[in-house]
C-alpha cells in the first residue's frame, strides 16, 4: 500500500527555498542565452525560400548546373531553401512571379521586358545576362523553303506567343514580306511546347520552327530538318541575349543580401563553364535527361552548345533592339514603353568589383 498521503514526508523548509531558487535561476539562464541568441531587436524566424524559375534548355546552362551540382544552395546558405521550378517558355515564368510564385529565374529578354512594362516597372528587374546567341531557325527537309520568300503560307513554330524567339520569328517574317495569319496573310505562326515541336515535324505539321538549343540541333539531328538560319548572323558580332537572370523587385528589396548571394554564384558558374567547357556540358545533359526523363545524344549536346555561349553580361542594346521589335508586333501596348529602369546592374557590379573584373555600365534605351 502506498503510504504517502496518510503520512506525508515534512521536509526542511530551507531545503525547499534552495531548490525553488535554484529552478528560478535556471529558467533565468535560459531566458538570458534564448535573448543573447536572436540579438537584439531580431526575432527567430523561419528560413527565406527562394522561389527559382528556369528551362531546361542549354541557353540556361548556369541554372541546369547550379541546381545539379548545389552550387545555388552552397552560396545561399543553410538558412535559405532553394524552391525550383521548371517552365517551358517565358511568359509562363513571367506569370508565375506576377502570382508571388517566383523571386529569381532566367528567362528570356523578350518576357522579361513584356513583365517589366505590363507591372509598369513594379515587377521585376534584370539583373545580370545568362546566355548569347543559341537560337536558330530550322526547316524540314522536304517543305520546300530555300529562301526567304519560300515561307509564304509556311506554317512556322515558336516555344510560346510573345517569347523571344516568338518576337524574332514574327520581326523576321514581317521584314522578309510576309503577312501573317492573324492579320489575314498567308503564313501561319504556331506557338508550340519545344518538345511537341519535334514530334510535329516528323508528322509533317509543321514546315519550320525558331527555337532556343538544343531544340534546334535536335531537329536537325533527330528529325532531319535543315538549318535554314542562325539568329547570331543577323547581330552585330554575333552578340544577342537569349537568356538574362531576373528578380522580383519586392524580393531584391527585402533580401539584397541573398541576391547578392545568389548572382555571386551565378558569376561562378559562368567562369566555371567557359574554363571547362567539356564537363559542363556533361552535367547540363544529365540534368536535362533528369527534367525530361531522356539525355541528348552527344551529336544533339555538340552542335547545339556550339551556337552559344555563356556570359553575364546582359547584353542590354540588343534587348532594347528586340523590345522594339515586340513593340512593332503589338505585344507592348500602344505607346512605347519607358525602359529606362529595367536594368539594374548594382549588384552585378559589386559582385564583379569584389572578383577585381570590368564593371557593366548601364545603358539607357
Amino acid at each position: 500500500m502506498d503510504t504517502r498521503h496518510i503520512f506525508p514526508v515534512k521536509r526542511p523548509e530551507g531545503r525547499t527555498n534552495c531548490r525553488l531558487g535554484r529552478a528560478l535561476l535556471a529558467l533565468c539562464l535560459v531566458a538570458t542565452l534564448a535573448a543573447c541568441s536572436v540579438g537584439p531587436g531580431a526575432t527567430q524566424s523561419e528560413p527565406v525560400t527562394v522561389h527559382f524559375g528556369y528551362f531546361p534548355n542549354l541557353t540556361h546552362a548556369q541554372a541546369l548546373i547550379g541546381v545539379a551540382n548545389g552550387a545555388f544552395q552552397q552560396a545561399l546558405g543553410p538558412d535559405v531553401k532553394l524552391e525550383p521550378t521548371v517552365f517551358n517558355a517565358g511568359p509562363s515564368e513571367i506569370e508565375a512571379m506576377f502570382a508571388g510564385k517566383l523571386d529569381i529565374g532566367y528567362i528570356g529578354p523578350n518576357p522579361a521586358v513584356n513583365g517589366y512594362v505590363k507591372s509598369n516597372g513594379d515587377a521585376l528587374r534584370i539583373i545580370a545576362g545568362a546566355t548569347s546567341g543559341g537560337a536558330v531557325l530550322v526547316v524540314r527537309a522536304d517543305a520546300g523553303i530555300h529562301s526567304a520568300a519560300d515561307f509564304e503560307g509556311k506554317r512556322i513554330a515558336s516555344p510560346q506567343l510573345a517569347n523571344t524567339q516568338d518576337v524574332s520569328l514574327r520581326h523576321w517574317l514581317l521584314a522578309n514580306g510576309h503577312q501573317l495569319s492573324e492579320t489575314g496573310g498567308k503564313t501561319s505562326v504556331l506557338p508550340t511546347n519545344n518538345p511537341d515541336i519535334l514530334t510535329l515535324f516528323r508528322k509533317k505539321e509543321l514546315d519550320a520552327a525558331w527555337v532556343p538549343e538544343p531544340w534546334g540541333a535536335q531537329l536537325q539531328v533527330d528529325a532531319g530538318a535543315q538549318l535554314f538560319l542562325d539568329e547570331r548572323d543577323l547581330w552585330p558580332g554575333g552578340q544577342f541575349a537569349t537568356t538574362e537572370l531576373i528578380v522580383s523587385r519586392k524580393f531584391l528589396s527585402d533580401h539584397p543580401d541573398i541576391v547578392e548571394k545568389f548572382v555571386t554564384a551565378h558569376v561562378e558558374l559562368t567562369q566555371w563553364i567557359i574554363q571547362h567547357p567539356d564537363d559542363a556540358k556533361t552535367i547540363a545533359n544529365k540534368e536535362i535527361q533528369r527534367l525530361s526523363g531522356v539525355a541528348l545524344s552527344q551529336a544533339v549536346l555538340d552542335l547545339a552548345w556550339s551556337r552559344l555561349n555563356v556570359t553575364y553580361d546582359p547584353l542590354q542594346a540588343s534587348v532594347f533592339t528586340s523590345s522594339d521589335w515586340a513593340f512593332a508586333d503589338g505585344f507592348l501596348g500602344d505607346q512605347k514603353p519607358d525602359l529606362g529602369h529595367l536594368f539594374d546592374l548594382s549588384v552585378l557590379n559589386e559582385v564583379l568589383k569584389a572578383k577585381n573584373l570590368p564593371a557593366i555600365a548601364q545603358v539607357q534605351p
